[in-house]
């Protein structure tokens, strides 16, 4: 089973009043376990960063102005992803950009089901309690100490430890079987060859034993003389 781990930077917070992506970041997970395999892109928005962004993300009009922009890496983004389903944090949010980018470069939208929502999941896992990125990393014991910014790459690395941990703990993902399962569904069986070994004997010395002889007197109806 093959998931992609995303996170995005913009310029704000609604793509309808004129804001845009600056920031993609992709991690492969396949069978919940990561691959290494990532897509990381700064794109140039084609407008001038505003100061409460800048504060939240550090990526300035300075750095991105020889950025591509979204059409240039559109094609490049939608084979990464393919048709897997995308683990986002606040769905809603990244869904919003993402569709309104593909669409003005002429791309299909993405349907809101193919979104896996891990606020969502925080929230319905942990009632009342904070679900931000930060306070799940801190439950979870994920070491987001490098996370000084929000940033589109380290924010889906971190996601991907917390994602698996939502869904129960690291192992969830590990295959245990060599094989693919028969298809009478009982799996393939395994053969372990152990060599043959005598039972060892351990005798008891005549100074242990009469240490036993002198431990029992000290004790009051020991089991071990019970009949």
């Amino acid at each position: 089973m093959r998931e992609i781990v995303l996170d995005t930077e913009t310029t704000g917070f609604k793509p309808e009043e004129g804001h845009r992506l600056v920031e993609i970041a992709c991690v492969e997970l396949v069978n919940h376990v990561s691959t290494g395999e990532r897509f990381h892109v700064y794109i140039n928005p084609e407008r001038d960063m505003p100061a409460e962004a800048f504060a939240v993300h550090g990526l300035g009009n300075e750095f991105l102005a020889d950025k591509p922009v979204f059409a240039d890496v559109a094609a490049s983004f939608v084979e990464f992803i393919g048709d897997a389903p995308l683990v986002i944090h606040n769905a809603a949010f990244d869904m919003a950009f993402l569709n309104w980018e593909l669409k003005i470069a002429g791309y299909p939208t993405m349907p809101k089901e193919r979104a896996i929502d891990t606020l969502a999941m925080a929230r319905k896992k942990f009632p009342g309690s904070p679900a931000t990125l930060d306070a799940l990393c801190k439950r979870f014991g994920v070491d987001n100490s490098n996370r000084t910014l929000h940033g589109g790459l380290i924010d889906a690395q971190l996601l991907a430890d917390v994602y698996l941990e939502l869904l129960g703990g690291r192992q969830a993902g590990l295959a245990l079987a060599s094989g693919p399962a028969s298809k009478g569904g009982g799996g393939s069986s395994v053969r372990i060859d152990r060599p043959f070994r005598e039972a060892r004997v351990f005798a008891v010395s005549e100074e242990e034993t009469a240490a036993h002889a002198d431990l029992l007197k000290k004790l009051k109806n020991p089991l071990w003389l019970a009949e």
